[in-house]
């Protein structure tokens, strides 16, 4: 393919990333797009919390074995390796390749030896959704062991593309409305997009006879026990309704729906650890278009042995979310100073005290925020920023919460 088709297939790409009406349709677009250009056989795409890296909704998987799904965070966090996500996301291009980074001798990496080769993939090309600072969703491509490893043209072309991607999943942090189709079942989901229907069902996983948690809302935190491997030993009542909310009805039997949990528990397995400094926690938003937020911690027991990895899911609070709406909107550090000193009900001569500006230079701050975000009051400001996309979109408490397959 010459060099002038490909450009014309990026500037497609990057126009349909800006043209896409939901998150759950951005991966598919991308995907399909993209294989023209740069072709791969099996992928995984994740969004990401931007504070932590870790893999949240929406996500895609396309010809991956089941068997390796639950295991793919925890190897990411828990197994020294080669061009993990985080390193991706560090380095300078945001983009590599399995290949060049252990100079074509792939049984360097464990990733390589126990996941890629076993199901016999070769080279892998990995990048991070960037913008703006942020690391908004990484993606894994991934093509069959005989195929030719990726080329420099290969990366130059991810290199290109990856910040439309990232810019649409951040305004999808702003813009997306909820989404409440009915749940397709995994035979009817879409060709090459995994939902694995096979998992071991932990003691109160199912729910109980006559109880539907699709149709009942988590009004608290719900707390969840696991053991070291990651199976599920107990939960409460209403952890159930927030994997309900979070992954669907049958989210014991989707692990690649509960990406999220398996993500956060693999990295508080690493702080345990002490591979990483967390946190062990993310934010993301639920189909209901509700922000949920996960924190996991390992325990361990007062003889000190350790013990089960404590899982907290709750309706995420607006101090929690907040971060992730003011780096959506693009506000540079300085304003999202001023918008922290507005929050907490300063006026404009104490802002420019406290941050040694000028009452004039707050003022004209103020009204690019306003810009920004689309207000024109402080009080709508924090309307938006704090209190808009905190509300869960429901319409009664016992209204019924559907799922799609992300």
């Amino acid at each position: 393919m010459d060099a002038a088709t490909v450009e014309r297939h990026i500037t497609a790409l990057e126009r349909s990333c800006a043209q896409v009406e939901s998150s759950q349709d951005l991966f598919v677009e991308v995907s399909t797009r993209l294989r023209q250009i740069l072709p791969f056989d099996s992928a995984g795409w994740f969004a990401t919390d931007p504070a932590t890296v870790l893999g949240t909704l929406p996500l895609r998987v396309e010809n991956i074995e089941t068997a390796h799904c639950a295991s793919y965070w925890e190897r990411e966090c828990r197994v020294e390796d080669v061009l993990l996500f985080r390193d991706v996301a560090r380095s300078r291009t945001g983009v590599g390749t399995l290949y060049r980074a252990t100079d074509d001798q792939p049984a360097r990496s464990a990733r390589w030896r126990e996941f890629l080769d076993p199901q016999g993939l070769g080279d892998e090309l990995r990048a991070a959704f960037r913008t703006g600072g942020a690391t908004w969703g990484v993606v894994d491509l991934l093509r069959d062991r005989g195929r030719p490893s990726f080329t420099a043209t290969d990366i130059r072309i991810m290199s290109v593309v990856a910040p439309a991607v990232a810019a649409a999943l951040r305004g999808f942090a702003i813009h997306e409305r909820p989404r409440q189709p009915a749940y397709q079942p995994s035979h009817q989901a879409d060709p090459g997009q995994h939902s694995a229907p096979g998992q071991h069902s932990a003691p109160g996983q199912r729910p109980a006879p006559g109880h539907d948690v699709g149709r009942s809302i988590a009004s608290g935190p719900g707390t969840a026990l696991y053991d070291d491997a990651g199976n599920l030993l107990s939960l409460d009542e209403q952890a159930e309704l927030l994997f309900a909310e979070l992954a669907g009805a049958a989210w014991h039997a989707r692990p690649v729906m509960m990406t999220p949990v398996q993500a956060v528990l693999a990295r508080a397995a690493a702080v345990a650890a002490g591979r990483e400094r967390g946190p062990a926690s993310s934010r993301l938003r639920a189909a209901s278009g509700r922000w949920l937020a996960l924190h996991a911690s390992c325990l361990r027991g007062p003889d000190g042995r350790p013990g089960p990895t404590a899982l907290t899911i709750e309706p995420a609070k607006s101090s929690q979310i907040a971060p992730i709406i003011v780096e959506a909107y693009r506000l540079t550090a300085r304003e999202q100073e001023i918008t922290r000193a507005i929050a907490r009900g300063l006026s404009n001569p104490e802002i420019a005290a406290e941050l040694f500006l000028s009452p004039h230079t707050v003022r004209d701050h103020l009204k690019t925020i306003f810009a920004k975000v689309g207000v024109g009051s402080r009080g709508e400001l924090i309307a938006k920023l704090f209190a808009e996309h905190y509300g869960p979109v429901l319409q009664a408490p016992n209204a019924p919460v559907t799922h799609v397959e992300y």
